[in-house]
């Protein structure tokens, strides 16, 4: 009696030794597999959209991140009911993210934002192009709504105006933001844009916002470096003021459809259009690219001065002549011409 006593004692050790024996294999995989911190040299960006399906966004994480185990990661997904629960998204999986914890992440829709920037940019296509590169927004679906008056009337705007809507700035937005609520946080960041005192400075020079905006983007195509920025907006209000057309060499290139004239030659003046400022008084009906935050406050406080004329240096390197009067400007001009002529520069 004592000895099978003695013997079931021994086998209940052997017993509760195995199990310890196997709870240690067991924790130290799980420490060492479901637990175990990535080793990431760099972010890795998961992308998913509305109709993403599960496996797609299993397979897009294992070809960018080297996980301690597939199986196990498939495995915790489906303990989490991670496949019903699909967010669409753009996601950060870190250096020492665990796989439950980018599961979980996944799962709450606990995205990233992209910091959206578009500088430079001179048509509604590029504007379009270039968010949509960004974001998962549809560039013509964009284009459609900037196209669209009763849209753009509801944000303040016009068609030709509703560039002057997107402020050059970065913006930290949601990937998969839709068009519309683009479109408002666009609006919302343009009236904090245009303060107090800003309004206080169109005021002054006898301009809307949207009539900076639309002087601004001339001005800045016009001078090819900020310094003359100031210059070239007092040389323009000097021409409003009195009432001189502008006779804006960028509002014919955009007329025209070609930002890469070199000459602008007698045809392209004739062009019809609202925006040659060449045949029509006062601004053109709208910017002719989104104007920056440089230019628009440049154009907000203009260079006092008598200037009237302009016109590009004989040296070519996009700095301009100034003049009070036509007959210095004339002889500006033919010191351009003669040096695009002598560069074989007809266009």
């Amino acid at each position: 009696m004592v000895k099978s006593k003695h013997k079931l004692l021994k086998v209940f050790i052997y017993i509760v030794a195995a199990l310890a024996v196997i709870a240690i294999i067991i924790g130290y995989y799980i420490r060492t597999t479901v637990f175990k911190p990535l080793e990431l040299t760099e972010i890795a960006y998961i992308y998913i959209e509305p109709s993403t399906k599960y496996d797609e966004v299993a397979a897009q994480i294992k070809e960018k991140v080297d996980l301690p185990s597939d199986k196990v990661f498939e495995m915790i997904a489906e303990r989490m009911n991670y496949p019903q629960s699909i967010k669409s998204g753009r996601y950060a999986i870190k250096d020492g993210m665990t796989m439950p914890k980018i599961i979980r992440m996944l799962r709450s829709g606990n995205q990233t934002a992209v910091k959206l920037t578009f500088n430079n940019m001179r048509t509604k296509e590029n504007l379009a192009g270039r968010i949509s590169n960004q974001l998962m927004v549809d560039s013509l679906a964009l284009l459609t709504a900037l196209k669209d008056e009763k849209k753009v009337e509801e944000l303040g705007f016009d068609t030709n105006t509703v560039v002057a809507m997107f402020i050059p700035n970065t913006y930290e937005v949601y990937w998969d933001t839709s068009v519309d609520k683009l479109l408002t946080r666009m609006q919302k960041e343009y009236n904090t844009f245009w303060n107090e005192s800003r309004k206080a400075k169109a005021k002054q020079i006898g301009l809307t916002p949207l009539e900076v905006s639309t002087l601004a983007s001339i001005v800045e195509e016009e001078a090819t470096y900020s310094d003359e920025y100031s210059t070239v907006a007092g040389l323009y209000l000097n021409r409003l003021k009195r009432g001189q057309r502008l006779e804006a060499d960028p509002t014919v290139k955009f007329a025209v459809g070609d930002f890469s004239l070199r000459r602008i030659l007698y045809k392209h003046l004739e062009v019809e259009s609202p925006y040659n400022t060449y045949r029509n008084d006062g601004l053109p009906p709208g910017p002719i690219r989104v104007p920056s935050i440089k230019g628009i406050d440049a154009t907000l406080s203009p260079q006092d001065h008598k200037y009237l004329f302009m016109v590009a240096k004989d040296d070519l390197s996009g700095r301009h002549n100034f003049s009070t009067t036509h007959a210095e400007h004339l002889r500006n001009a033919r010191k351009y011409q003669r040096a695009l002529n002598e560069r074989r520069i007809y266009k």
